[in-house]
């Protein structure tokens, strides 16, 4: 039974051409991406002096895992399709197959390889790509302009009950806050206000916010000032909810590909419980790709060995062409999917399991159109 899986040395010549052809194509790639733009905009800016030398290589290199994610299922069936377009030319395929081998036996050791990459590529998706997004942030500090953010807290009837204005905020530092505290008694048009918060500085924390330097408008219900009041400082949020909307203001300012896994999950569910539609419906697109995107990796190794599957004569531009054309349209393709998720078009879980299925379909196409 366990001589089934030993390793013969097909599999170890096989491993070997796929694996050197495969690393040349991801540094290929590697190289191409970030040399036009990244380059040049990183250069320039130490050339004006927003980088010191040691930070310009600092901030090349922490774009490696983000260029990386997709290097490995691009170099995959590059690097497939350039060796097997090889063994074509110079008829090894041939030899193989007259000795009995089966296509399945011929890209087994492929297989086993790309499964190889495919957790890399998960790893490099889960964990490195945002542990060098918070890298790049903490290089580039104070350069990001002023964020600001709006939340509104709502009662079981989904009606108003005060709504929080940040002007700014970095970390856990807020700077101009206002908070509205909104009437329960309701008008025809609107929701009346009767307090107004006007704070110069916030903290927020675990379990509360805290402002500083505050100034208090107290309102009637005819909508006149009854009073003004400064209090040093004001809590609130208090509770649980302090701890969510912490979570909304942090994540609002980041792409998904700062967020681990795990986080990602709790944001998911934050969002479905806030009521945020569309945002949940993308993020949770998002969390499913993460799953997805790195089996890639084996389904275009599978498809650059059928490319590769040529005839002596065969023109060898033809399969090159036919791979380019699919990595070109794999990936301007995912941000339509991204909207269809996000506008409620189709569930999330549809948008992110068709890029890889049409990959299936094409791959079971080639395969029939080889006669393997």
């Amino acid at each position: 039974m366990l001589s089934k899986f030993k390793i013969t040395i097909y599999d170890k010549y096989i491993l070997k051409q796929v694996l050197f052809a495969t690393i040349g194509a991801i540094l290929l790639f590697t190289i191409v991406w970030i040399a036009p733009e990244m380059l040049l905009n990183t250069i320039k800016e130490t050339l004006e002096g927003q980088h010191t030398i040691r930070e310009a290589f600092l901030i090349l290199f922490l774009q490696l895992p983000k260029i990386l994610g997709k290097a490995f299922p691009v170099g995959l069936l590059l690097g497939t399709l350039f060796t097997f377009d090889k063994l074509s030319k110079d008829s090894e395929l041939t030899i193989f197959r007259a000795i009995g081998m089966s296509f399945g036996r011929i890209i087994a050791p492929i297989v086993c390889l790309s499964l190889v990459f495919t957790v890399l590529c998960f790893i490099t998706y889960d964990k490195l790509i945002p542990l060098a997004e918070t890298q790049l942030h903490e290089i580039e500090g104070g350069r990001y302009p002023n964020i600001q953010y709006m939340y509104t807290r709502k009662d079981s009837q989904n009606q108003p009950i005060q709504a929080i204005i940040v002007s700014n905020f970095r970390k856990n530092r807020m700077n101009n806050i206002i908070v509205l505290d909104f009437s329960r008694k309701i008008y025809d048009d609107i929701h009346g206000l009767y307090r107004i918060y006007i704070a110069q500085k916030g903290v927020t924390h675990n379990n509360y916010w805290k402002l500083y330097n505050v100034v208090q408008y107290k309102i009637s219900n005819n909508g006149v000032f009854v009073s003004i009041d400064k209090m040093k400082t004001k809590k609130i949020l208090k509770g649980s909810i302090a701890s969510d909307v912490n979570m909304l203001m942090a994540y609002s300012v980041k792409k998904e590909r700062e967020i681990t896994n795990s986080d990602l999950r709790k944001y998911i569910n934050l969002l479905k419980r806030e009521s945020m539609d569309e945002e949940y419906h993308y993020m949770l697109n998002k969390y499913f790709q993460r799953f997805l995107h790195p089996f890639v990796c084996v389904l275009l190794a599978i498809m650059g060995c059928l490319l590769g599957f040529s005839k002596p004569r065969e023109q060898r531009l033809i399969g090159f062409t036919i791979a380019i054309g699919t990595i070109f349209v794999y990936y301007i393709t995912l941000p339509f999917f991204d909207l269809l998720a996000e506008k409620g078009v189709l569930h999330p879980f549809i948008t992110a399991i068709t890029p890889p299925l049409a990959f299936m379909g094409a791959i079971y196409a080639f395969y029939k159109s080889k006669d393997l």
